[in-house]
């Protein structure tokens, strides 16, 4: 039995035991109405006929329409309507994930309130449904969840509301279903750069460069404006027209991802920790070297190393990858860039192409982190990603006359200068630098790392 079937039957046998309990019923509109009239027309009657004529007729007034609500509220339990809650899978930190709700009405037409309990940490786009649904009729509702941070979290029971067939009273219940899920990594955006990888290598989307690898990839003919210097000219001469070699990069190269879990880390970006912003990118990173046939591990670190996974390649180690680094989280400590190059030092002998996700200040508060890059040059090819905070950037781009705004901007414009100054000697000794805005990093850091591939600099 698959694990839908048997939620659909859990769930019938929760309905039934929930028919058999006494309806909790919840007043309308319309009993309101009700109640409200008799109390314009009360003392009208007790003028008329009497204080304690009055009284009595209130009293069996008022009987008479809470008794109604309540049977309506019981004519809604016998004909309830069925919900159920599409199981969930792994959602993704910081994108609009849907879920689905089933709704079936009975043989009666059912004015409805729905209430999901999804975790009220998360941004949800529809908290609650109200809907008229047919007889014998099914709907699917949709709602989005956008959660704001990785790790597991509870959907607690759905909450519904079904009016009578009277209008007077709303009968209140739970439908069990409780799940525990678990939010990962974006791993909405590795679907689309999964795809757009298998598109770029597939028939004449394929892209190759003429004269750049290392190894063969095919002969073809010549075509206005290739590089004249990719002819091959034994193949020339003996087809009796232009031939050109076209290279392909090397495979089965390494690549080691190191990302900082430190106090910087932490700091919130568009909505997501700079560290949920670093684990994703990390992963599409992963994603595109596994697929161009590399090997690919990934290291985390504060104070220490607290996370080590050797390269490896293939699809069953990128899914080991989001497996093992979807529940790190960072920590308000400083991070040891000396102990993260030493692990890799020990653990890496050969050369590799090592991508440190990072932020940096200035100068002298990254000074440890400047020095620690130059340790890798020449051994291996050393690439320090700075996730920078676009909050900044809009600050610096944004002209004033006032003066709080304007001293805002010169500190803005300061701390990008401090920046740019810290990168300097890591580009003279041969550092490849990505500073980009935390949520456009992960795009930019895939390209990069396609462009080192094309130039096999590796």
């Amino acid at each position: 039995m698959n694990q839908i079937g048997a939620h659909e039957i859990q769930a019938a046998i929760d309905a039934r035991k929930e028919k058999r309990k006494p309806p909790v019923a919840i007043p309308a509109r319309r009993f309101y109405f009700l109640t409200a009239s008799w109390i314009a027309i009360g003392p009208l009657v007790a003028l008329l006929f009497g204080l304690q004529t009055g009284i009595v007729m209130t009293l069996v007034f008022n009987t008479i329409v809470c008794g109604l609500a309540y049977w309506d509220a019981w004519q809604a339990q016998s004909h309830a309507v069925r919900i159920a809650r599409t199981p969930l899978e792994h959602l993704s930190v910081g994108r609009d994930n849907l879920v689905e709700l089933t709704v079936e009405a009975g043989d009666r037409f059912a004015p409805v309130r729905i209430r999901d309990g999804y975790p009220h940490e998360f941004a949800v786009s529809t908290p609650e449904f109200q809907l008229r649904i047919e007889a014998h009729r099914m709907q699917t509702l949709v709602y989005s969840v956008k959660p704001h941070r990785r790790g597991e979290f509870t959907w607690t029971d759905i909450r519904m509301r079904q009016l009578g067939p009277l209008g007077l009273a709303w009968r209140d219940w739970s439908i069990p279903a409780q799940q525990t899920v678990s939010v990962y990594p974006d791993l909405l955006a590795l679907r689309s750069l999964s795809i757009r990888l298998a598109l770029d290598s597939t028939g004449t989307l394929r892209r190759r460069r003429l004269g750049t690898g290392t190894e063969f990839a095919e002969l073809r003919e010549y075509r206005r404006g290739d590089d004249t210097r990719a002819i091959d000219w034994k193949a020339t001469a003996r087809r009796s027209r232009p031939i050109v070699r076209v290279l392909e990069p090397e495979k089965e190269q390494t690549l080691i991802v190191l990302i900082d879990s430190g106090r910087l880390m932490t700091a919130r970006v568009e909505g997501l920790q700079r560290f949920d912003w670093a684990v994703n990118s990390a992963l599409a990173l992963a994603m595109a070297a596994i697929h161009r046939g590399d090997r690919v591990g990934i290291g985390a670190f504060a104070r220490d190393v607290t996370t080590w996974i050797p390269p490896e390649r293939g699809q069953p180690h990128l899914n080991q990858l989001i497996e093992k680094i979807a529940p790190l989280q960072p920590v308000r400590h400083e991070p040891d860039y000396f102990s993260a190059i030493s692990r890799l030092v020990t653990q890496q002998h050969r050369r590799a192409l090592v991508v440190l996700l990072t932020d940096i200040v200035d100068r002298i508060a990254s000074a440890e982190l400047l020095t620690a890059m130059l340790c890798l040059v020449p051994r291996y090819l050393p690439f320090c990603v700075a996730l920078r905070d676009p909050q900044i950037d809009a600050i610096a781009a944004q002209p004033t006359l006032d003066t709080t705004a304007a001293c805002e901007r010169a500190v803005a414009l300061d701390l990008i200068a401090q920046r740019q100054t810290a990168f300097a000697p890591l580009r003279q000794k041969g550092v490849s630098i990505l500073d980009e805005p935390a949520s456009r990093i992960s795009d930019r850091l895939v390209e990069s790392y396609l462009q080192l591939k094309a130039k096999s600099l590796l």
